[in-house]
């Protein structure tokens, strides 16, 4: 059995929405993402406390790649 983790934590963000927009933003760009969230926080939208953070990870061999793009769509979004 192989117990090496494929996937790496790439970010955390605070809301679902941003999440998925990042999601949608790797995707167009050949990445794969898996999104975590507690469960009550997919119940009901928040985003003011640990219930709204979303992780988001990415399988280890497009972690350099995505950590990239990261990089350029927070300096895009915060110069806007």
């Amino acid at each position: 059995m192989n117990d090496e983790l494929k996937w790496e934590l790439l970010t955390e963000v605070q809301g679902r929405w941003e999440a998925d927009i990042i999601k949608a933003y790797l995707a167009d760009r050949g990445i794969d993402s898996e999104l975590f969230q507690e469960a009550i926080g997919q119940l009901i939208p928040t985003n003011l406390d640990a219930f709204g953070l979303v992780q988001i990870f990415v399988p280890k061999e497009q972690a350099e790649l995505a950590d990239k793009l990261m990089k350029e769509y927070f300096d895009t979004t915060e110069n806007q």
